[in-house]
């Protein structure tokens, strides 16, 4: 028994000098915030802890807030936690609840699709990044449009050239040697928010979709180059743009700035406590262990 209580102390401490606090960053006014669309940033689960102002649909989508869910299970959106890939064990504790739907595109959930075979999605499925070995074997249930834009079937997608949807393939960021072999193809809208698609988009600059190359994370250069195009709106919402935003502190728009997971930072002087609550805790120990 004692054995199992100090390892089990033992891992708490190692989760305590791994977990790292954070904290708005300064110059963010909270009051700006959109609370309901806060819920679905993945930095946000500290200050998300005043449970009155939080939508529970958005938090169950939420991959870090499995912690502050389980306290909640009656608030818990079980369609949009069925999403979530950090949910899976309290799905499995709660399977009367799963929305098989959203399950299908839940890119940790492929065991538990496995066991529940005639429960899948297949159009959901066919986007699923984890899913590729699943949808060979099951080629006649293939949705080929959101395959096109599923990061790890482009050989599959080789192989059945003909099906592809070249419009959600301009998306999909390992896709770029074949788009560039089908150059007249080329959906440019859906290209502009492609990250890998940066060198192919200067060099058709033409053809680039300012709007949505507003929110791609890899274009803060080429926006930089061309303030007057960005779409402050989008922009909102890049995690890339944090300093370009805080330049322009005026043309935030807010509620997309509240989804970004960038507005927060590691709260130096909060995690200097823990490690020294952690350092007295050690000590204790080491006291009860004489």
């Amino acid at each position: 028994m004692i054995t199992i209580f100090y390892k089990d102390i033992s891992d708490t401490i190692s989760e305590f000098i791994a977990y790292k606090p954070l904290k708005l960053l300064d110059w963010i006014d909270i009051n700006k915030l959109d609370w309901e669309i806060l819920a679905y940033n993945p930095n946000a689960i500290e200050l998300l802890k005043n449970l009155n102002k939080i939508n529970w649909m958005g938090l169950s989508s939420n991959p870090n807030a499995i912690n502050l869910l389980k306290e909640n299970l009656n608030k818990i959106n079980w369609m949009c936690l069925s999403s979530n890939p950090n949910a899976i064990n309290l799905l499995k504790e709660n399977y009367e609840k799963i929305d098989w739907n959203f399950l299908s595109e839940n890119s940790n959930a492929i065991d538990l699709l496995k066991e529940n075979y005639e429960k899948i999605n297949w159009k959901f499925l066919s986007g699923n990044p984890n899913a590729i070995n699943l949808l060979k074997e099951n080629y006649k249930k293939i949705n080929w449009t959101w395959l096109s834009g599923n990061p790890n079937a482009i050989s599959l997608l080789k192989e059945n050239y003909k099906k592809i949807n070249w419009t959600w393939l301009s998306g999909n960021p390992n896709a770029i040697s074949l788009l560039k072999e089908n150059y007249e193809k080329i959906d440019w809208t859906w290209l502009s928010s492609n990250p890998n698609a940066i060198d192919l988009l200067k060099e058709n600059y033409e053809k680039i979709d300012w709007t949505w190359l507003s929110g791609n994370p890899n274009a803060i250069d080429l926006l930089k180059e061309n303030y007057e195009k960005i779409d402050w709106k989008r922009l909102s919402r890049n995690p890339n743009a944090i300093n370009l935003l805080k330049e322009n502190y005026e043309k935030i728009d807010w509620t997309l700035l509240s989804e970004n997971s960038s507005i927060f930072e590691i709260d130096n002087e909060k995690y200097k406590q823990n490690k020294t609550l952690i350092s007295n805790m050690l000590v204790e120990l080491k006291n009860v262990n004489k």
